[in-house]
């Protein structure tokens, strides 16, 4: 597993504690990929590798988005929203492009990669709510 750049020690026990393999690598800025990363019935997969791409500033600077390979798209066959097509590592990610709001913003030294997962597994979710 590449490992081309540090992440804080809570995200490093954070990502060890969860079982899945992860990677950190620098291309056209600084990623976290997490493989084999389990996504809820209703999905065309029943896993993806999960990316996020990491702030220069980060902690301070927020996570924001999610990227997925491969493609997500709905069994129904109804289409999700707020997508977009990703380059980087040799590969074509789908971006969701889903914000933290107002009423949920980042909180720096609080949230992190596992706060934003959180947030990954309701956007999951919550995308059966919206359609």
């Amino acid at each position: 597993m590449r490992r081309q750049f540090n992440l804080p020690e809570q995200d490093v026990e954070y990502l060890e504690s969860t079982g899945y393999s992860w990677e950190t690598i620098t291309e056209n800025g600084n990623w976290v990929l997490i493989s084999c990363y389990s996504v809820p019935k209703g999905y065309n997969v029943t896993e993806v590798t999960t990316a996020l791409r990491i702030d220069p500033g980060y902690p301070i600077g927020q996570i924001d988005m999610v990227y997925f390979l491969p493609h997500l798209s709905r069994s129904d066959g109804r289409p999700i929203g707020a997508l977009a097509i990703q380059q980087f590592d040799g590969k074509q990610w789908q971006r969701w492009s889903r914000h933290r709001t107002p009423e949920n913003p980042w909180r720096p030294e609080v949230d992190c990669i596992s706060t934003h997962m959180t947030l990954v597994d309701h956007w999951l979710e919550r995308e059966f709510k919206l359609r």
